[in-house]
């Protein structure tokens, strides 16, 4: 039971936060104090004379506090996660700078310090905001694979709550709401939630220019590599990849030079989650596909300053790099249209699916775009959303025996070779190790099992690799060693389901298949 006196002190440990952390400037505590007490029901603060000090508790744990005197008052009408983030967004939405300040700051910084400072200010507003949540980041299980790509990066996420059952029904019983029409639209800023949608009080976005369009730029609250950012359109408008997707690219590199950009492709099966609202998706991280070799080169005698290569990589990419900007562009911009109408039947390559008239595109790119020692560095994946009666999930998507491990779309950060893996997995994991070290029967029936847990967790689902695993390895294992084993192959399977993904295989059919698309685009081998 949280009394008043200590819910007025957490208050005050909360304001004392908003002043170390720069979230509150001289005597904006005053105004944000009484919003807290008003907020909570509290008649009167702590201490009538407010003392800034450094206080030892967490923002997790000053907030936890204040969400138990709140449910213990009655503010919280269900003591659920989903609520709790509600209300606890609404009381870090107290300590905020308004939008205005924050992007005055912004661009301040970039132009008396440096592009550099002003992010990394502005991302750890986003952390001390509590808009990123660290304590649930942390625990998100992350690890490293070698593969014969290169070390691959695997990342099992377990930062995003698990929905109560009762708020999903209630949230299904209330009348659709369209606003904001989707999480990436600019009136999320401030916006105070509801069941199925999240608060964002402590949202704050960077306005900028891209093609003489209005941009802004802001961070995942999900956070899978630093300073994850997300740059989205003004306009609630389909995703589209074309020339001016290539020029917005490059056009904010030179701004941020020190960030990749990339997009997710524009079609569904190969796309990203959100298809309705254009935008792109950056930061400040070298990933596996950045690193991996050129092995094959081609030019285009149109374009002889544009150095091109098909890449090393389990999907089919060509990389091209220029230090003119126009001329890389254009060249991208033939390639994406030579490759929208591109077939190759023998390799279930087709660009269009035509039944009564209509006309269903299948082929797109997915662009990731870098400048490095003075030059454009353009990425374009070669992406094609078919299904078979063989493939229903998609004939260029992680096949069914991978669905174990992986079997959501593969956008843009998994195409750079960073698993985002369901959060299911740790709790399987650890149970399968178990079967590795000798402390679980491999005769016991997974499906009883699984059906005995009081959360669900699917072992039925791994009954093959299991029995892969237990031959090749044994139940002699220690606990270390099969999390060793575990991790390995993981890693294994994300590379297969990569080399799924990819439209040209990694053979010789394949990269001959790659080779005639690539003289077919106009481009010429070089040594």
């Amino acid at each position: 039971m949280v009394t008043e006196r200590e819910a007025a002190r957490a208050a005050e440990k909360l304001i004392n936060y908003g002043i170390e952390k720069e979230l509150l400037g001289k005597y904006d505590w005053v105004a944000a104090r009484n919003k807290l007490l008003a907020r909570l029901n509290l008649a009167e603060p702590f201490s009538r004379e407010f003392v800034p000090s450094d206080s030892q508790d967490s923002l997790r744990d000053i907030l936890a506090q204040l969400l138990d005197y709140a449910w213990e008052q009655g503010l919280l009408s269900k003591n659920t996660i989903t609520r709790r983030d509600l209300f606890d967004t609404e009381l870090m939405g107290i300590l905020m700078p308004r939008q205005s300040e924050v992007a005055r700051r912004f661009w301040q910084t970039a132009e008396e310090e440096s592009i550099v400072r002003a992010t990394e200010e502005f991302y750890q507003l986003a952390q001390n905001s509590n808009y990123i949540r660290r304590d649930r980041i942390s625990r998100n299980s992350y690890w490293r694979t070698a593969t014969d790509y290169g070390e691959l990066e695997i990342t099992i996420n377990l930062a995003k709550p698990e929905k109560d059952p009762e708020e999903i029904a209630e949230a299904g019983r209330k009348e659709d709401s369209s606003y904001p029409r989707c999480p990436l639209c600019l009136e999320n800023l401030g916006y105070p939630g509801r069941l199925d949608h999240p608060a964002r009080q402590n949202l704050r976005v960077i306005p900028l220019e891209l093609q003489e369009e209005d941009w802004f730029l802001q961070y995942s609250p999900y956070v899978y590599y630093q300073e994850h950012c997300i740059v989205l359109a003004r306009g609630h408008r389909p995703m589209q990849i074309n020339k001016a997707t290539f020029q917005r690219l490059l056009e904010f590199l030179e701004i941020f030079p020190h960030y990749f950009i990339g997009s997710n492709a524009d079609l569904p099966l190969v796309g990203g989650s959100i298809l309705s609202h254009d935008h792109f998706q950056g930061g400040n991280h070298v990933f596996p596909m950045e690193k991996a070799a050129i092995m094959e080169k081609f030019q285009h005698p149109d374009f002889p300053g544009v150095q091109a290569g098909l890449v090393n990589w389990p999907l089919s990419v060509i990389r091209l790099s220029s230090a003119d900007r126009d001329d890389i562009i254009e060249l991208a911009e033939q390639l994406r249209l030579c490759w929208e109408k591109y077939s190759d039947p023998a390799r279930e390559i087709k660009a269009f699916n035509r039944d009564k008239g209509s006309e269903e595109r299948h082929n797109t790119v997915t662009p990731i775009a870098r400048f490095k020692n003075g030059r454009y560095e353009l990425d374009l994946v070669l992406r094609n959303n078919r299904r078979s009666q063989d493939h229903p999930a998609g004939i260029f998507h992680p096949h069914q025996h991978l669905h174990h491990i992986k079997k959501e779309n593969i956008g843009l950060i998994e195409v750079m070779g960073l698993a985002i893996l369901p959060g299911r997995l740790k709790q399987e994991l650890d149970e399968l190790q178990k079967f590795l070290t000798g402390e679980r029967d491999p005769d016991q029936d997974l499906q009883e099992f699984s059906a005995a847990q009081e959360q669900e967790i699917d072992l039925e689902q791994h009954r093959e690799w299991l029995g892969n695993l237990l031959a090749s390895y044994g139940q002699q294992n220690s606990p270390g060693a099969a999390d060793r084993i575990l991790k390995q192959e993981v890693g294994e399977k994300f590379t297969q389901v990569l080399c799924d993904a990819g439209v040209f295989k990694g053979d010789s059919r394949g990269r001959e298949g790659f080779q005639e698309f690539m003289l077919t685009a106009g481009m010429k081998e070089r040594s």
